[in-house]
């Protein structure tokens, strides 16, 4: 079995557990009245999709130390997958993004709740942000329910709040930053705790902790994780831009639109000539952008060379990445299967 039909299989067994649990515990919240029935699909909505990444990882974490397969570390690394969940809400109000694979974001399809509220956006706003705590809730009881062992989930609680805050901090800093002048290291700063950290090397340090793997293994997994996570979200700036929204789920209009300090605009801002920066300047923050104006800032994108620099960026951290596979201590199992992951995570199309 090639390692795409492995991760295939393994997706699938994620995706059916999330949607058992989810299903128990949307039905859970639906019986207590029955007008928070569309509250309680928003549940299904934002944790049906997802290329499961994060749960894989973990999954290899565990399996990398030489631990057999396990349902229960299934179960204990599809937790993550509803962190992710939540994370997903709440970057969406963040942002005020409309649409995340195609369909209304959970802030805009709440609306439909509120037809006669005095305030149906701010309602819908303030549902979505509970569902987003609620997710995060859930987390931590699929986690800790997973049927491992006690003495194993104890020896990776501590990451697992490290994952939290820092995925917390992140997610503060792209505020803080949002609208700054540019600067490509602080930006850096901003995608490696917003989504590196908690992408890549958090699950697999999670799985690596209640698999028992040694320091030394738990070091690797942080060299291949950290700079792969980076790779990944800076895959993920380049394909809000310039990638197809029919694969992407995604409006390339969003990151201009939302002022989003992205490695790429930090780039493109600084190599910029003084025109091309005041034009970027003044598509940045527009809430509708034309087709025709986010052309012109790809063109900018590409005659400043940012998007070869980030390309460049890229494929050094995937060099990292596959540097530290090499050297790690791990099963060969789990090194072609994170080898694979690798190159999926930072050459992916949407």
């Amino acid at each position: 079995m090639s390692e795409r039909e492995e991760h295939a299989l393994l997706k699938k067994r994620i995706d059916q557990l999330l949607s058992e649990f989810v299903t128990v515990e949307a039905q859970a919240l639906a019986d207590i009245d029955a007008c928070l029935a569309p509250v309680a699909e928003q549940l299904h909505a934002v944790t049906g999709h997802g290329k499961r990444l994060r749960a894989a990882f973990c999954y290899w974490g565990w399996r990398g130390a030489g631990q057999p397969e396990s349902e229960a570390l299934v179960r204990a690394a599809s937790a993550i997958e509803l962190v992710h969940a939540a994370a997903v809400v709440h970057d969406d109000l963040i942002d005020h993004s409309r649409t995340r694979h195609g369909q209304p974001t959970g802030h805009i399809a709440l609306r439909k709740v509120l037809t006669g509220h005095a305030r149906p956006k701010a309602g819908a706003r303030s549902l979505a942000m509970l569902v987003g705590d609620l997710l995060m809730s859930m987390a931590g009881q699929l986690f800790t329910t997973s049927g491992l062992p006690g003495a194993f989930l104890s020896r990776a609680r501590p990451v697992w709040a490290v994952l939290a805050r820092e995925l917390v901090a992140g997610e503060c800093l792209e505020v803080l930053r949002t609208g700054a002048e540019p600067d490509p290291d602080a930006s850096v700063k901003v995608i490696r705790y917003k989504t590196a950290k908690y992408t890549v090397e958090h699950p697999l340090q999670i799985g690596g902790l209640l698999a028992g793997a040694p320091s030394r293994l738990l070091q690797a997994y942080s060299d291949y994780g950290l700079p792969l996570g980076e790779a990944f979200q800076l895959r993920d700036d380049l394909l809000g831009l310039f990638g197809d929204p029919e694969e992407t789920g995604k409006d390339p209009a969003d990151d201009l639109a939302g002022n989003r300090p992205t490695a790429l605009m930090a780039h493109a801002l600084t190599s910029a000539t003084k025109a091309e920066h005041g034009e970027l300047r003044l598509l940045l923050g527009q809430a509708k952008l034309s087709e025709q104006q986010v052309e012109r800032a790809r063109e900018i994108a590409h005659r400043t060379g940012a998007v070869a620099r980030v390309e460049d960026m890229i494929n050094a951290r995937l060099g990292e990445a596959h540097d530290a596979l090499a050297d790690a201590d791990l099963t060969t199992e789990a090194r072609r299967a994170l080898s694979a992951l690798a190159s999926v995570s930072a050459t992916r199309t949407h």
